[in-house]
C-alpha cells in the first residue's frame, strides 16, 4: 500500500526537480491503473501454476525494485515507465491472498483471516504519511530526500519478500508446523467445502 501511494508525498519534489507538471504526474499517476488491471488475470494464473508462495515472493520482490527505481526517474518518460511497471509487478496480489487463504482455511476462518489482512491497509495509511515525511528529510550520496524514500520504502518490500518465501507454505501439506494429524483434518475440510460448492454449482 506504500509503494501504491507514496507518490502522492513527492509531487512538488518532482515538479522542482525533474520538471513533471500536474499533466504528466496524473498521467503516470494513472498508468500504475492501467499496468495493474492489464496484468492481474495473467498473474493468478500464474499463482495458480508455480504456487502462493514462489509467487506473492515474486510480486513483492519486483514492486520493491520497481518502487526503488523511482528514486532514479530523470523526467516524464522514464517516470510514467516505472509507474506502468509498478502497477504490473503489483498486479495479482490481493486476489492472490484471497486464493491463498482458499488454500488453507476453512470457510469459517476466512473472514478473521481476510479483517486481519484489510486491517494492515489501514495500519499502512496511517503510517504511511508520517513515514514517508520523515525520509524526505534524509539526505546523503547526492540523493535528494524524495529519491532516499523509494529507495528505502522499495527495499522494505524486498526484505519482507524473504520473510514470505521463508515462512508461507502454498498448501498445507508443505507445512513443517503442523502435525501428519493436522494437515489431515485441515487438507479433509478444504477438500469437503470444494466439492460442495462444485456440486452446488452443477
Amino acid at each position: 500500500y506504500i509503494d501504491r501511494v507514496n507518490i502522492g508525498f513527492v509531487r512538488s519534489h518532482l515538479e522542482t526537480d525533474l520538471g513533471i507538471g500536474a499533466a504528466a504526474y496524473g498521467l503516470g499517476a494513472g498508468l500504475f491503473f492501467v499496468g495493474y488491471a492489464l496484468f492481474e488475470v495473467p498473474s493468478n494464473m500464474l499463482l495458480q501454476r508455480y504456487g502462493a508462495r514462489a509467487w506473492l515472493t515474486r510480486i513483492m520482490f519486483t514492486w520493491g525494485a520497481a518502487a526503488m527505481a523511482m528514486a532514479f526517474v530523470r523526467g516524464e518518460t522514464s517516470f510514467y515507465v516505472l509507474r506502468f511497471i509498478l502497477g504490473a509487478a503489483e498486479a495479482g496480489f490481493f486476489p492472490g491472498i484471497i486464493y491463498y487463504f482458499t488454500q488453507w482455511l476453512p470457510a469459517n476462518e476466512r473472514g478473521k483471516a481476510m479483517a486481519i489482512f484489510l486491517s494492515g491497509s489501514a495500519i499502512a495509511s496511517v503510517i504511511s504519511g508520517p513515514v514517508s515525511g520523515a525520509l524526505l528529510n534524509v539526505s546523503g550520496m547526492g540523493l535528494h530526500g524524495w529519491q532516499w524514500m523509494f529507495l528505502i520504502e522499495g527495499f522494505a518490500s524486498i526484505v519482507l519478500c524473504g520473510f514470505v518465501w521463508f515462512w508461507l507454505q502454498s498448501h498445507p501439506s508443505q507445512a513443517k508446523w503442523l502435525s501428519a494429524g493436522e494437515k489431515t483434518v485441515l487438507i479433509a475440510a478444504i477438500a469437503e467445502e470444494q466439492r460442495a460448492r462444485e456440486a452446488a454449482q452443477v
